[in-house]
């Protein structure tokens, strides 16, 4: 037992000696891996995010641009105004009903027409009318803001002004204090330095804050000019693509607002009366409709047949009972007729 218990200490001290007398393999550990390769992650991930802002540096915002709406050609002026002039060649002294009927559908025509021109313009002239006042607006804060600035920088000057006074009072006691006869008068020359000391530490505080304040007043108006600025830029597009839209059918309208002048001396006060109130009424504008499938093209309630007859003959005007709106026979519109 003693030899096999020799021999097996021998071996061991063997292993031992060769594995120092060999150079040792340090092998590393998962946990002493891992903070190495974060590190490789964290410094490529940099780098990828540096790359990022440099490349969000460098690209500019592109500034968007109003493009003029294109306005497409929807009247046609050109039909009402010879609608308009068979129904007045006619020589006879008074217009029959039917002849008024045309001529209230020409105006219907007519006033959607003037509708279809405003729906073009849209938002456009209350944007305009908005952004002039917020305008007016940013030049008035913008006076204020100069006006407050101005006081500001007096009240610092003005601060300025009492400490170089206090510095000039405390030569004056200490001159004076070397001609003294007794300690009375020197403490209170000495009172005096000291209050005028503190005189000038006050100033500076004073003058500080009132720095201070300009400071952020001119950081308030820098970016107040800013945003002025772009309004205005912006209110420019506005004008400029309302000025486009107008030019394009100021012509139009004028034409329509006299072809509709035209046609209103062909109708009674009443019947007119009547068409302004129930267009107003309307959400969509229409005061005068045709029959449409056997029933009124404004609110497509089912007319019954003998009134559908009265409308064809064009004997009186007839509304409908269900909105009010005034119907004609699809012939006065020339439409076709839906069966």
């Amino acid at each position: 037992m003693t030899n096999k218990s020799a021999t097996l200490r021998t071996a061991k001290s063997k292993g031992t000696e060769k594995k120092i007398s060999g150079t040792p393999v340090v092998r590393k550990s998962k946990a002493e891996k891992a903070p190495l390769e974060g590190t490789e992650n964290n410094q490529n991930k940099n780098n990828v995010s540096l790359s990022k802002l440099a490349k969000a540096k460098i690209k500019q915002k592109e500034q968007v641009a109003f493009k003029p709406r294109k306005i497409e050609k929807i009247i046609d002026v050109n039909r009402l105004e010879k609608k308009l002039e068979e129904i007045m060649a006619l020589d006879h002294t008074e217009f029959t009903v039917e002849e008024r009927l045309k001529a209230l559908y020409v105006l219907q025509e007519i006033d959607s027409n003037i509708d279809k021109i405003r729906t073009i313009r849209g938002e456009l002239p209350m944007e305009v009318s908005d952004l002039e006042d917020e305008i007016v607006g940013l030049n008035t804060r913008i006076q204020n803001i100069n006006e407050e600035m101005t006081s500001l920088n007096d009240q610092v000057n003005k601060k300025k002004q009492s400490a170089k006074y206090a510095k000039e009072q405390i030569k004056k006691y200490e001159a004076q204090q070397e001609k003294v006869k007794n300690n009375r008068e020197f403490d209170s020359l000495n009172k005096e330095i000291e209050f005028q000391n503190l005189e000038i530490q006050l100033a500076d505080k004073r003058a500080k804050e009132y720095a201070i304040e300009v400071s952020n007043k001119q950081v308030i108006l820098t970016e107040t000019q800013s945003v002025l600025t772009e309004r205005e830029a912006v209110l420019k597009l506005k004008k400029s693509e309302l000025e486009s839209i107008v030019e394009e059918t100021q012509k139009e309208e004028e034409q329509l607002h006299k072809i509709a002048a035209k046609a209103r001396t062909i109708i009674d006060e009443r019947l007119l009366a009547a068409y302004t109130r129930v267009r107003n009424n309307a959400r969509n504008g229409l005061g005068v409709v045709a029959i449409q499938r056997d029933a009124c093209g404004g609110c497509f309630n089912k007319i019954p047949p003998q009134r559908q007859l009265d409308i064809r003959q064009h004997k009186k005007v007839i509304v409908c009972e269900h909105c009010g709106r005034i119907l004609v026979d699809p012939r006065i519109s020339e439409e076709e007729v839906v069966e």
